[in-house]
């Protein structure tokens, strides 16, 4: 093999690798932790083999499967230390006992069984016996796949801070002997809040992409979107469930008309609302009314699906109901007392009043720390004084928020959006 022919089949492996962990990682992660029963031993394992495959894979070629390739050797490589080990004796025994109680008579499914182990790593992930911020970090670590300086700016919180998370959670788990078990029903109600928020932010990952080339993450929404379907059938008399669901499907119905032909964000008043998926419309208006019906009041994830119901039934902008979307928001920001939803309700208010009151809003949500560091606040601004005909300060928070963002593609947007001068 030429020099040449070598460094191609690296860089096809390397890419291979790498589209492997990006889609199948929580699956490989979910299935070696059933079979290890070991959380911790699973990730490490799933880790090792997709080493083993950049590794391998440019000299021996990219199998025809790479996730069932990188499960077969990070099982090698449990069984493998299972030999080392006192434990591989009690291992095969438990393996045979299952073994030997599976009659084949059982029913088809159980409705007190998670029976997927995506949602079972989830809610395992989501023990008790860590806190909530250390759940929903490692969650998104294992689960999907993000890396800590993503999770890091979804949570407005410093990288190094969430990496002591996710170490400190896995140290938990172990020390507490957590297990790869399905939690009984009557632990779900305890874990669902931060499950919930999980696949949220395994959503909004998806639909706006914290970096890389790309703005949205299709492969990331469709299995948020799975699990949410997943839990809405587990718990079908929670609205909550019924209500992310629907804002999952509300959103998702925009994705067609979210970026142009090159990539780039389109925004909202420029696109076209023909491109948008009206199956997923109906689906996502069915469950909220799903979530209505049960009647308990509108939660968060209710709330925003309702301000994207609005957004999917107007014929454009100038027909959207901002009013309501206002008092969507009036709720959200009580609910969550989050600067990003008061950031959001600002531009609704601009929609309803006018963006000279919308920047007043926007210019006192500048003190709060949580912000500082967000391409969001500089994007808003820049908007808004564009409208008021400020096209200098306009372009240079356009400058800020390119600095701000680590997304290629918004960077580029609002780099030509600053370029835009009078």
């Amino acid at each position: 093999m030429t020099t040449q022919e070598t460094a191609g089949a690296v860089e096809s492996a390397h890419r291979a690798v790498s589209a492997a962990w990006r889609m199948d990682a929580a699956r490989i992660v979910a299935t070696l932790a059933r079979y290890t029963g070991d959380f911790a031993l699973a990730e490490d394992l799933a880790q090792d083999a997709f080493a083993d495959a950049l590794r391998q894979w440019p000299t021996d070629g990219i199998p025809h499967n790479p996730a069932a390739w990188m499960t077969t050797a990070a099982k090698r490589k449990a069984v493998d230390g299972w030999r080392r080990s006192e434990r591989y004796a009690d291992r095969l025994a438990q393996i045979g006992q299952e073994l030997r109680e599976d009659t084949g008579d059982d029913l088809p499914w159980d409705p007190d069984v998670i029976d997927d182990d995506v949602l079972r790593l989830v809610f395992i992930a989501c023990h008790p016996v860590l806190g909530r911020e250390a759940q929903v970090a490692l969650t998104l670590r294992t689960v999907a796949g993000l890396e800590t300086e993503q999770i890091a700016r979804a949570f407005l919180t410093p990288t190094a801070t969430v990496q002591q998370r996710i170490v400190r959670a896995k140290r938990a788990l172990g020390d507490a002997g957590v297990a790869f078990e399905t939690p009984t029903r009557q632990e779900w109600g305890a874990r669902l809040s931060t499950v919930l928020g999980v696949v949220y932010l395994i959503f909004t990952e998806a639909h706006a992409a914290t970096d890389g080339d790309e703005i949205l993450r299709p492969e990331l929404a469709r299995e948020a979107l799975r699990l949410g379907r997943m839990l809405t059938a587990l718990l079908p008399r929670e609205p909550s469930p019924w209500g992310l669901l629907a804002l999952m499907e509300l959103t998702a119905a925009r994705f067609p008309a979210r970026t142009g032909a090159d990539g780039s964000p389109v925004p909202l008043e420029e696109q076209d609302r023909r491109l948008w998926d009206r199956s997923a419309i109906l689906r996502g208006r069915a469950a909220l009314k799903r979530a209505d019906a049960l009647g308990r009041g509108r939660g968060a994830y209710a709330l925003q699906a309702a301000i994207a119901e609005q957004h999917a039934v107007a014929t454009d902008v100038a027909n959207t109901d901002w009013d309501v979307i206002v008092r969507c928001y009036d709720g959200l920001v009580a609910l969550s007392g989050s600067p990003v939803v008061a950031l959001n309700r600002a531009v609704a208010v601009s929609m309803r009043d006018d963006p000279e009151t919308a920047l007043a809003l926007v210019d006192e949500l500048a003190a709060d720390r949580r912000l500082a560091h967000s391409h969001l606040l500089p994007t808003v601004r820049a908007e808004l004084l564009s409208r008021l005909g400020r096209r200098e300060e306009s372009a240079a928070e356009f400058d800020r928020a390119a600095q701000l963002t680590q997304n290629a593609r918004e960077r580029a947007y609002f780099l030509a959006r600053a370029a835009r001068r009078p």
